[in-house]
């Protein structure tokens, strides 16, 4: 059971509705030169938020949050199953190991903001041989769009559909979020990122807990858990 809450007027202002393949997706095209990117796990009680409601809750009275999405696959505990760097510390470790899922379906990737504020989403093990130091990171998987190509491991339209979201990077100063507002397979939901959103490299976040907020209310998800949150906030 899909929770879909929004209207038009509650989109964010960096997001808009897309249609792209018959299916509906709302995206987020966020210039980092406007907009600050942060990642969040853990309230001020060193408890994991959960859920966006609760992240919203917690924020301080203009704060000049925008908007929050889920953004990293986590284990029962609430914590990463892969690296995961928040405001330059490492929480959680690179994971190379082989398991079940979608995490495991590789290559994988890691999403990350560089110490200079460039973005990048890179295949894991290219990740773990690069010298980059980063100001944030979010491992998960697998890779929707490897240098221009659909993982190669994707059917053009499997039977697997649920909502779905992910990031993508289309230079050094644009990032692109989208969520689907409806199921949809791995290869439909990885087109939309190379072919309409126009980013070489992108990463799934997860299928089925999906979940976006604006500054106020969760619009889309929000009855399952999440751990890792991306959160997007105005820059003064």
């Amino acid at each position: 059971m899909y929770s879909l809450s929004f209207a038009s007027g509650d989109l964010p202002t960096p997001c808009r509705f897309v249609t792209f393949e018959s299916s509906g997706n709302i995206v987020c095209e966020i210039d980092l030169r406007s907009f600050d990117i942060r990642l969040a796990l853990n309230g001020h009680d060193d408890k994991p938020f959960g859920s966006l409601a609760s992240f919203i809750a917690a924020q301080p009275p203009s704060t000049g949050l925008v908007l929050a999405m889920n953004a990293g696959m986590y284990e029962p505990d609430m914590t990463p199953v892969g690296r995961y760097v928040e405001d330059g510390r490492t929480i959680a470790p690179l994971n190379t190991r082989d398991g079940e899922g979608n995490f495991y379906m590789k290559p994988n990737g890691v999403f990350f903001i560089r110490l200079d504020g460039t973005p990048g989403v890179l295949p894991t093990e290219a990740y773990a041989n690069s010298a980059t130091d980063v100001r944030m990171a979010t491992q998960s998987g697998p890779m929707l769009v490897i240098d221009g190509k659909v993982h190669p491991r994707f059917e053009p339209n499997g039977t697997s559909r649920f909502i779905r979201n992910g990031v993508g990077v289309r230079d050094a100063n644009t990032i692109v979020l989208a969520i689907s507002t409806e199921p949809v397979s791995l290869g439909r939901f990885a087109r939309l990122f190379r072919d309409e959103l126009a980013c070489a490299n992108a990463l799934f976040f997860d299928g089925m807990i999906s979940a976006l907020s604006n500054d106020r209310k969760v619009l889309i998800g929000g009855t399952d858990p999440v751990g890792p949150i991306l959160a997007v906030y105005k820059r003064p």
